[in-house]
C-alpha cells in the first residue's frame, strides 16, 4: 500500500494520511445534511403543478455513495487528496431553478445530471475539455462563482426566516423574534466564530451545536433512543435509474441550457478546484497539474455515478485543501475520506434534527466563501464590468443560476465588440451567445 501511493516519495505514512483524510472529512460532512434538504426543497411548501418532491433519505444514501465512489476514484486512480460530494451551487441550481423554477420534474433534472457527467467525460478523454475553458473569459468564471455564492445565501436567507416576502418590495426583514429564526440566526454567529478562529469543519460543527441548542430549547424534538441515530441506510430505490429512465426527456432547449449549465459550473469547480489543492500541496510542475485527465475523470465519472444513484452534479471540493493542510499528499487519504462517507450511511436518522434552521447558516458561510472571486474580476474595465455585474446581480434577483450565466454570456460579445476587442472573443463565445437568445425566446 504504502508503494502503491509512494509515501516514502512524498514524505508521509499512514498516521498522517488517516488524519488528513479525517479532517477533509469532517470539513465537509456538511453536505450529508445540506444536500438532501436542498433537493428536497425543504422549506418550501407549494411546488409547481406536475413537480413532486423528491425522496430526502434517498437523497443522503446517494450523497454518501457519490461522495464515497468519487473520493475513491479520486484517490485510488489519479492518487490525489481531493474528495469529492455533489456540489454546493449546483445542488441549489438543480433544486431552486431546474425543479422550482422551470417546473421540470427531478427525474428529468437527474436525467441532465447524466448528460453532463457523460459529455464530461467525453470533453475530458478527447481533450477538449481544456480548450472550452480556455473560451471562456477568466472574468466571467470569477462572475458566476461569486454569483453562485450570492444566490445560495438568499436561498439560506430564506430559510432561516432572516428574509421573507413582501407584496410591496418583494423581499423585506422577517419576524427575527420567531424560534426558527433566532436559531438560524445563532448558527449563523456560531458557525462565523468558529471558522474565524480557524477551526478546520467549522460548518459541520456549527450545524452540530446548532442542532443541540434547537434540541435544548425544544424548536427540534430530540433523537428517540439509539434508533433515533443510528439505523441501517435508506434505500436508493425511490431515485435510483431514474436518471437512465427518463434519459428521452432531456432532448429540449430548455434542457440543452440546463445541461450546458451544469457543465460550466462544474467545469469552473473542479479546475478552480484542482489547482487550489495542487498548490497548496506543492502537486504542481512548470503551472501544470500531473495527471490532470485521470483527477478530471474521477470528478465526470462520480458525476455519473451520483446522477444514477440519485443526486445532483459530484464535484472536487476545496474544503480538501483542509486535509493537505493536515499533511495529506497521496490518495490513501482520499480512500480515508471515502470510508468515512460510507460510514456515515448508517447515520440517517440524524436527518430530523437537521433541520432547514440548521443548514441555512452552511448555506450563507459557503455564499460567503464563493463570493470572494469578486475582488479579482477587472471592475475597472466597463466591457468586462457589465456583463460580469449583470451575471452576478441577475442569478439572486431572477432566483435562476441559468439565467445570469444567459444574461452575462450574451452582454459579453456585445460589450467586447463595441469596445473594439472583438479579437479577443472566442468563437466558442459566439456559439454560447446564440445559445443563450433562443434560451430567453424559448421562455418568452
Amino acid at each position: 500500500m504504502s508503494k502503491f501511493f509512494k509515501f516514502k516519495e512524498m514524505g508521509t505514512n499512514y498516521r498522517i494520511e488517516f488524519m488528513a483524510g479525517l479532517t477533509t472529512f469532517l470539513a465537509m460532512a456538511y453536505i450529508l445534511f445540506v444536500n438532501p434538504s436542498t433537493l428536497a426543497l425543504d422549506g418550501i411548501e407549494a411546488l409547481p403543478e406536475g413537480v413532486t418532491r423528491i425522496d430526502k433519505g434517498a437523497v443522503f444514501t446517494a450523497t454518501a455513495v457519490a461522495a464515497a465512489v468519487g473520493t475513491l476514484i479520486m484517490g485510488l486512480f489519479a492518487k490525489y487528496p481531493i474528495a469529492l460530494a455533489p456540489g454546493m451551487g449546483l445542488n441549489a441550481f438543480f433544486a431552486y431553478t431546474v425543479v422550482l423554477g422551470f417546473g421540470i420534474p427531478w427525474e428529468t433534472a437527474l436525467a441532465g445530471v447524466l448528460a453532463s457527467g457523460l459529455i464530461f467525460i467525453v470533453l475530458t478523454v478527447t481533450g477538449l475539455r481544456t480548450m472550452i475553458i480556455d473560451a471562456i473569459p477568466g472574468n466571467l468564471k470569477l462572475a458566476v462563482g461569486a454569483g453562485i455564492g450570492l444566490f445560495i445565501a438568499f436561498i439560506g436567507f430564506q430559510n432561516a426566516g432572516i428574509v421573507q416576502n413582501s407584496d410591496a418590495t418583494l423581499v423585506q426583514l422577517g419576524d427575527l423574534t420567531a424560534g426558527p429564526t433566532l436559531l438560524a440566526v445563532f448558527g449563523i454567529i456560531v458557525s462565523v466564530i468558529l471558522l474565524a478562529v480557524g477551526l478546520k469543519g467549522g460548518i459541520f460543527y456549527g450545524m452540530v451545536l446548532t442542532s443541540l441548542m434547537g434540541i435544548f430549547t425544544g424548536l427540534i424534538d430530540p433523537p428517540s433512543g439509539l434508533s433515533g441515530i443510528v439505523s441501517p441506510a435508506p434505500s436508493v430505490a425511490p431515485t435510483f435509474g431514474a436518471a437512465l429512465t427518463h434519459f428521452g426527456d432531456i432532448f429540449t432547449i430548455q434542457m440543452l441550457v440546463v445541461i450546458l449549465t451544469f457543465l460550466f459550473v462544474d467545469f469552473f469547480d473542479t479546475a478552480g478546484t484542482l489547482v487550489a489543492v495542487a498548490t497548496q500541496a506543492g502537486f504542481m510542475k512548470e503551472n501544470k497539474l500531473p495527471r490532470a485527465n485521470r483527477a478530471l475523470f474521477s470528478d465526470s465519472a462520480a458525476t455519473v455515478v451520483g446522477a444514477v444513484v440519485g443526486t445532483s452534479t459530484t464535484t472536487s471540493y476545496i474544503e480538501s485543501t483542509a486535509g493537505v493542510g493536515a499533511g495529506g499528499r497521496t490518495g490513501f487519504a482520499s480512500v480515508v475520506t471515502a470510508g468515512f462517507f460510507l460510514l456515515a450511511l448508517f447515520f440517517s436518522p440524524l436527518l430530523a434534527v437537521v433541520t432547514a434552521e440548521v443548514t441555512a447558516p452552511a448555506l450563507i458561510i459557503v455564499g460567503v466563501l464563493m463570493a470572494s472571486t469578486l475582488k479579482s474580476i477587472d471592475w475597472d474595465e466597463f466591457e468586462i464590468a457589465v456583463p460580469a455585474f449583470f451575471t452576478i446581480a441577475a442569478m439572486p434577483l431572477t432566483y435562476s443560476i441559468a439565467t445570469g450565466i444567459a444574461i452575462g454570456f450574451i452582454f459579453y460579445p456585445i460589450t467586447m465588440i463595441l469596445k473594439g476587442r472583438a479579437k479577443e472573443i472566442h468563437p466558442i463565445m459566439y456559439f454560447l451567445f446564440v445559445i443563450f437568445v433562443l434560451y430567453f425566446i424559448f421562455l418568452a
